[in-house]
């Protein structure tokens, strides 16, 4: 992708991020969310969603990447957001650091109280069953990235029913 300093590490399935990532996600709350990072191309501001959504906790940086159907990738501290993106001059479109999000906006300058797994677990059979969601629970809001089949998608507010929450930490 041309970012500098993302050197992914895909895993699969609650039990494999939790144990890589769990005390370290847990360990967020009580930081507040002081900036965060995606990529957005320059010619028309759209979000290029194949790229890590970078979150900042004072100081602490995480940064969310879903690929494929059910792989995550969650790194720290690995990625510069001032470096330019480099491998895309073939391109028509221009990849850069954006710090404009509507939805991670409203969470900038909040205090941190939970990080949760949520796994996919609906009644029927689907696609997406078994993709792991970080969510990140503020005093007055809820924020997940999700597994959007082979990209990031944001939510916000109550999750949906289908999820199984995995708390971290207790």
């Amino acid at each position: 992708m041309g970012i500098s300093g993302f050197e992914s590490s895909f895993l699969i399935g609650v039990d494999a991020i939790r144990q890589a990532h769990g005390a370290r996600l847990a360990a967020l709350a009580g930081r507040r969310l002081t900036g965060f990072a995606l990529v957005r191309f320059a010619e028309d501001g759209d979000w290029f969603a194949d790229c890590p959504v970078v979150l900042d906790f004072d100081g602490i940086q995480v940064e969310v990447c879903h690929w494929k159907l059910d792989e995550l990738s969650i790194g720290w501290d690995s990625i510069d957001t001032t470096a330019t993106i480099t491998g895309w001059e073939s391109s028509e479109l221009t990849p850069r650091w954006s710090h404009s999000d509507e939805h991670l906006e409203l969470c900038v300058g909040h205090e941190l109280r939970e990080v949760t797994l949520l796994e996919w677990q609906p009644a029927d059979c689907d696609l997406a069953a078994g993709t792991v969601a970080v969510e990140f629970t503020f005093a007055s809001s809820c924020l997940r990235i999700v597994n959007g089949l082979d990209e990031n998608s944001i939510e916000v507010g109550a999750a949906h029913p289908n999820y199984v929450r995995h708390r971290l930490g207790h």
